[in-house]
């Protein structure tokens, strides 16, 4: 069987974070990355939605990462009655 070689840069820490979590599904970076690929050609596209967020997605992402504008809740069941108000 004849193969072909992909080469592509990543920054170190994302190689070695996502290779940790490889490692931990049994899998090698070259057989996540021929699944990516076999995904690809049997979807013809990419294997998940790739959007840029509205407005209102947007502040939301930058609100959780800088910790402003949040509700803590104490457990799942008081999240969730929060729903109901």
């Amino acid at each position: 069987m004849k193969t072909a070689a992909i080469h592509s840069r990543i920054d170190p820490e994302t190689k070695q974070k996502a290779e940790m979590i490889l490692h931990r599904l049994g899998m090698s970076p070259t057989e996540a990355i021929r699944m990516f690929y076999t995904q690809i050609t049997l979807r013809n596209g990419l294997p998940f939605s790739v959007e840029i967020p509205n407005e209102e997605t947007e502040q939301a992402l930058m609100d959780s990462r800088s910790g402003h504008n949040l509700e803590r809740f104490e457990s799942a069941n008081d999240l969730i009655d929060s729903w109901k108000q």
